[in-house]
C-alpha cells in the first residue's frame, strides 16, 4: 500500500434547526397558545483513532466530509430530530492542524481516541420560549446557528520506537531490510526512500519493537530545504535515534563533518529532538576490510563521541543481532522505569509536549517568512502589462 503521510480535508459540521412558530389549536381546548417546538443541534464531526489504518490515502479520494443538519422544530412542543455526529477514522499518530490559523487543534495517539475538530450548530428556539404575561402570541422564534467549516492539514507521524536518522545512501534502508521484514527501496544513489518504511524487528519470544526508516536528511532542512519538514517531524515520536553513518562515502566527504550536519539540523528544529537518545551506528564495514576498524575509530575521536557506538555492515548482518539486542533492552529498562515510576512517564510526556511545540514554532516561522517573501515579489512585480507575455530568444551557434 502507498504510504501518504500528509492530506487536507475540508469538514463541515451540520446547521441547527429552526424554531418552529406555532400555536395551540384543539377542540374544547378555549385557550389556545404558542406551541412551537425546538429545533434540533447540527451534527458535529470528530477524528477517531483507529488502528487498522496506516496510511491518509483515503483522503486522496474524499476531500470533504458534512455532518447532519438537524431538522425544524414542530407544533405541539415537539422538537426538531438532532443531526448525527460525524465521526471520520484515522491512523493513530495523525496530527490535526488549521490550515487557515495554523493552529494545532490536537493530535490523535491512542486507538479510540476522539478529536473535536469541527462543532456543530446550535438548535433555534420556538415561539414557546417567547411567551409572557403580556405576550400572549409571541411570534417570536430564532433560527439554527451554522455549524463550523474548517479546512485541516492532517500529518501523520510514524509511532515507531526507534528512527533511523543520517545522510542520504548512509544505508538506513539496508539496516531495516536486515534486521525485519520491511522492503523498502535500495539502491546505489542518494535519496532512494521518498517516505518513511516501518520494519517490526523480532528479538525473542514476545520481544519486538518498531524501527522507522526516515528519509535521508541534507544540510538545511530545518529551514524547510528539501522535504525536511516532512522527515524531520516523523523523528519526534521516536524513543531512540540511530545515527547511520556512512564510514566509507562514495563522494570521500568526511564522516565527522556529515554528523555535524545532521547534529545541527535537529538542533534548529527542535533544541528537545536534539537531546533525545542517540546511539551512533557505523556502516558499511565490508566495504574497507581490515582498514574498518581504524577507521572508526578515527570517527569517534573526531566526533569526541562519549554516548554507545555499534560498528555494523547491514548488507552482511555483521553485528546487527548486537544492536537489535542492545536497543531491546533499553526499551525494556525505559518502559519498567516508566511504569513504576509515574514521574518519568509525566516527564516523557513532557518532552513529546515540547518537541511538538517546537517543530510546530519552526515550521510557522517558516511559512511566515515565506509569506512575507511571496508578498514582496509580488510587490516588485506591479509593473505588470502586456509585453510581459513577449520572450526574447537569443540563437547561439
Amino acid at each position: 500500500m502507498q504510504f501518504v503521510d500528509e492530506a487536507r480535508i475540508t469538514v463541515v459540521a451540520g446547521k441547527g434547526g429552526n424554531g418552529c412558530m406555532s400555536f395551540r389549536r384543539e377542540k374544547y381546548v378555549p385557550k389556545g397558545g404558542p406551541d412551537g417546538g425546538d429545533g434540533g443541534h447540527g451534527g458535529s464531526v470528530y477524528l477517531v483513532g483507529d488502528d487498522s489504518l496506516n496510511t491518509l490515502i483515503d483522503f486522496r479520494f474524499q476531500k470533504r466530509y458534512q455532518a447532519q443538519s438537524g431538522e425544524a422544530g414542530r407544533g405541539s412542543q415537539c422538537s426538531g430530530k438532532a443531526g448525527e455526529d460525524l465521526f471520520i477514522k484515522v491512523p493513530v499518530g495523525t496530527a490535526i492542524v488549521d490550515e487557515e490559523t495554523l493552529e494545532v487543534i490536537g493530535d490523535i495517539t491512542a486507538v479510540g481516541q476522539q478529536l473535536l475538530v469541527a462543532q456543530g450548530g446550535q438548535r433555534g428556539l420556538g415561539n414557546i420560549h417567547f411567551k409572557s404575561s403580556t405576550n400572549r402570541a409571541p411570534r417570536q422564534t430564532t433560527k439554527g446557528t451554522p455549524g463550523e467549516e474548517r479546512q485541516l492539514h492532517l500529518e501523520l507521524k510514524v509511532m515507531a520506537d526507534v528512527g533511523l536518522l543520517g545522510m542520504p545512501n548512509a544505508g538506513k534502508s539496508t539496516l531495516i531490510r536486515s534486521v525485519s521484514a520491511a522492503k523498502p527501496k535500495v539502491a546505489n544513489y542518494p535519496f532512494t526512500t521518498l517516505v518513511p518504511n516501518l520494519g517490526v524487528v523480532k528479538v525473542g519470544v514476545h520481544q519486538h519493537f518498531v524501527m522507522a526508516d526516515i528519509p535521508g536528511l541534507i544540510e538545511g532542512a530545518s529551514e524547510g530545504t528539501g522535504l525536511g519538514f516532512k522527515f524531520l517531524r516523523h523523528l519526534t515520536r521516536c524513543r531512540l535515534l540511530l545515527h547511520v553513518v556512512d564510514i566509507a562515502p562514495v563522494d570521500e566527504s568526511n564522516p565527522v563533518d556529515t554528523v555535524r550536519i545532521i547534529e545541527k539540523e535537529l538542533a534548529a528544529y527542535s533544541n528537545t529532538l536534539a537531546e533525545r537518545p542517540r546511539w551512533l551506528v557505523l556502516n558499511k564495514l565490508d566495504m574497507l576490510g581490515d582498514e574498518a576498524a581504524e577507521r572508526c575509530q578515527q570517527i569517534r575521536e573526531g566526533l569526541d563521541w562519549n554516548g554507545p557506538v555499534f560498528e555494523i555492515s547491514a548488507i552482511s548482518h555483521q553485528g546487527t543481532e548486537r544492536l537489535s539486542q542492545a536497543i531491546m533492552q533499553w526499551l525494556i529498562e525505559q518502559r519498567t522505569e516508566e511504569a513504576a515510576n509515574p514521574e518519568a512517564a509525566e516527564a516523557e510526556l513532557a518532552r513529546r509536549e515540547r518537541m511538538e511545540a517546537e517543530a510546530v514554532a519552526r515550521v510557522e516561522a517558516w511559512l511566515n517568512r515565506r509569506h512575507k517573501r511571496k508578498a514582496k515579489e509580488d510587490e516588485d512585480d506591479d509593473d505588470f502589462n502586456d509585453d510581459d507575455y513577449d520572450v526574447e530568444v537569443e540563437y547561439v551557434q
